[in-house]
């Protein structure tokens, strides 16, 4: 995704094996999708490496320094573009877990509710 204007992805590594079986969509992925999703992202950097007898991924890394990786073990060509489509679209923030379900600035003047509440 773009944030002001400069997307935050710049590099996206395609780890696969050419032997194993869980490969078997990345392979086809790479060989009919990957130059045209190359040829529409001009921004991003796309790197392929070998791992044999590793099960296959995509990795993003963020100009934010953090990065990404996604296990596309046993998925086929259509859902490792979108798995590498939702890579280029994310912003590449951590994923920070709330402590409380409501937030608010100004907590309520009666108080907050509780099902303990005795009339």
């Amino acid at each position: 995704m773009a944030l002001r204007g400069v997307w935050q992805l710049k590099k996206l590594v395609v780890g696969y094996c050419n032997w194993g079986g869980s490969s078997r969509g990345i392979r086809a992925f790479m060989e009919s999708e990957l130059p045209a999703f190359k040829e529409k992202n001009p921004q991003l950097e796309v790197v392929t490496e070998l791992n044999r007898g590793q099960h296959p991924f995509l990795k993003g890394l963020y100009k934010n320094k953090n990065e990404r990786v996604v296990c596309v073990k046993n998925l086929n060509q259509d859902e490792v573009l979108e798995a590498a489509t939702k890579l280029r679209n994310s912003l590449g923030r951590k994923v920070v877990k709330l402590k409380t379900r409501h937030v608010t600035k100004q907590p309520s003047v009666q108080g907050t509710w509780s099902t303990a509440l005795k009339l």
